[in-house]
């Protein structure tokens, strides 16, 4: 029984719990960033470039006659080996914005969590200031 009580220790710690949100909520927030750089972004990047499209982008590394495909698919499904950097640089680009979103997010945060801190304490009483209330004290309980 005391694995049983120890497992439930470890799996109900704040930490274990803390990272399994963020890991759920890393997981969402990665497809939102894929999503933005898929149908936001890159058709933007790609007006810019002639409509090239960067998931279709390979090179063909086979010794192959027939060299001539016209999507990644079509080589993959021709069974060609094929470098297919165009797919490496569209999850380049959302590790870049991703890593750009959270640094921004922690940044806000840590802004936050400074302005609490630099609220100043109250500053202690001198002895004339305490003499003072003292006196009013005691004029206010007559």
């Amino acid at each position: 029984m005391s694995f049983v009580k120890e497992f439930k220790e470890f799996a109900l710690k704040g930490n274990v719990m803390d990272l399994a949100v963020g890991v759920i909520i890393g997981g969402a927030f990665g497809k939102i960033v894929t999503s933005l750089v898929d149908n936001l972004l890159m058709p933007i990047v790609s007006i810019f470039l002639n409509g090239v499209n960067f998931k279709d982008k390979f090179t063909v590394l086979s010794f192959s006659n027939t060299t001539d495909y016209k999507t990644l698919e079509e080589a993959k499904a021709a069974g060609v080996n094929v470098l297919a950097w165009g797919a490496f640089l569209q999850s380049v680009l959302d590790f870049v914005i991703i890593a750009f979103c959270i640094f921004m997010l922690v940044k806000f945060m840590n802004r936050l969590t400074r302005k609490k801190e630099e609220v100043p304490a109250p500053a202690e009483l001198t002895t004339q200031e305490k003499l003072l209330i003292e006196i009013r004290d005691a004029i206010k309980s007559k």
